[in-house]
């Protein structure tokens, strides 16, 4: 299930002075067979114990004390996809860092604006990745690299790893990316090329299935925290007013759910994973009316991508990421709530959309930490000879996992969870709308 692909024999003794020893206070080597159980319930416990089955496991990720690359010949690249998100430069620098000083690669090539980069035709070229070059980047938002969504041709990208003499290919991006990243895989495999493929996930959305969270998504709520804060001045600055706070979140809600618990202030958080009615008893506006009629003024978190069902669509528009685009539920929620109380009683509504500027920020201290070892582990991966697969945490341990087991779905807030109770518990929303 969660079986990790190499390229070969790991022939080439590992630079890393460490060791084989337990107990003598030097990090160890991680051996492959060193698995970690994936599923840590009872009840999984209990049901392979019934059948005489091993439970699913992971692989551990870490350094390894052979390697299959040289890396006195070594070429590696990095690559940056899709929308912008806190962390990338950290990410960047911290493979960078790990391929020069621990391994002593000396050639390392930015991809610039993602996979447009691979492809000769766009004219980008390539940009020389140093130690030096990427020092200070991790105090900056964004991606020194650039950034595209789209495809390009398979074919055509491989074409340009051979010609360019590129052994490992490190890809950081969202469900998209990562699913290039395991097309370019297959391509290579498919030619008996010896060239590895990474992925570190990033998406803001925190939406990777199977891994704990994504690098930049714990910074995306952090800089929420104070929106919604000063939101909450906004609104009981004016006799029942209402702050609208549009969060992103295409398919899920983490972000809006986690700011609204990190800033206990919110009365209301909507997400795509649960349907709302506006109208009606139970529905949306009538329980925003006996918050106003009780406490004369409300704030309302709102994932971009919930409520779209309360659209009429003729038809369904993706962007060039195959992303559907979503209709502005935010604008849409202020107009519908001005609406529904021009006849009851008088509403100040104030709508706020910070999202550009969460997703454009540095990494905070937790995530920065995070981001390192990603970075870190992924380089020992991809150095042992390992591809088509990415780096995340698990049950708070680093792991490495096939690119197609994290692309088969997206994740998504359990509404029987803890996490999701915590959220209703905090904001006194009912159940249901």
């Amino acid at each position: 299930m969660f079986q990790i692909e190499n390229l070969g024999e790991a022939k080439f003794k590992s630079p890393l002075q460490l060791s084989t020893v337990r107990g003598d206070n030097i990090f160890n080597f991680v051996s492959d067979s060193d698995k970690l159980v994936y599923d840590l319930s009872m009840d999984a416990y209990t049901n392979c114990l019934t059948n005489n089955q091993e439970p699913h496991c992971l692989e551990k990720a870490g350094p390894r004390q052979h390697l299959h690359f040289d890396p006195k010949r070594t070429t590696a690249a990095i690559v940056t996809c899709g929308g912008l998100c806190p962390g990338i430069n950290n990410v960047i620098r911290g493979v960078v860092m790990a391929l020069h000083y621990f391994y002593g690669v000396k050639r390392i090539l930015g991809v610039p604006y993602g996979y447009e980069g691979l492809n000769p035709g766009m004219g980008h070229g390539f940009m020389e990745l140093t130690p030096d070059k990427v020092k200070d980047i991790h105090q900056f938002g964004g991606t020194i690299l650039g950034s595209s969504r789209g495809a390009q041709s398979v074919g055509v990208m491989v074409d340009t790893l051979v010609e360019n003499h590129i052994d490992i290919l490190f890809t950081i991006g969202g469900d998209g990316t990562l699913k290039g990243a395991d097309s370019i895989g297959e391509e290579i495999q498919k030619r008996g090329l010896d060239i590895a493929v990474v992925g570190i996930p990033k998406t803001i959305d925190n939406d990777i299935d199977i891994i704990d969270k994504s690098f930049g998504f714990e910074t995306s709520f952090d800089i929420a925290s104070p929106i919604l804060r000063d939101a909450h001045n906004e609104a009981k600055g004016a006799y029942n007013g209402v702050s609208i706070v549009k969060l992103m979140g295409r398919d899920s809600g983490f972000i809006a759910a986690s700011a609204a618990l990190a800033q206990p202030v919110v009365n209301f958080v909507l997400i795509p994973e649960q349907h709302f009615n506006l109208y009606g008893d139970g529905g949306f506006l009538e329980a925003l009316k006996k918050r106003l009629e009780a406490k004369h003024h409300a704030v309302i978190v709102v994932a971009e991508g919930a409520g779209q069902h309360l659209f009429a669509k003729e038809e369904v528009k993706t962007d060039a990421s195959g992303n559907v685009q979503h209709d502005d539920i935010g604008i849409f929620l202020k107009d519908k709530i001005k609406e529904y109380f021009k006849e009851t009683f008088p509403v100040t509504v104030k709508y706020i959309d910070p999202s550009y500027i969460v997703r454009s920020a540095a990494a905070n201290s937790g995530d920065s930490v995070f981001c390192s070892g990603l970075a870190y582990m992924a380089v020992h991966g991809a150095m042992a000879g390992k591809t088509k697969f990415v780096v995340g945490r698990v049950n708070n341990k680093f792991v490495y996992l096939p690119i197609s087991a994290v692309t088969k779905k997206r994740k998504k807030i359990d509404l029987e969870s803890e996490f999701w109770f915590a959220v209703l518990q905090s904001t006194g929303q009912p159940f249901m709308l």
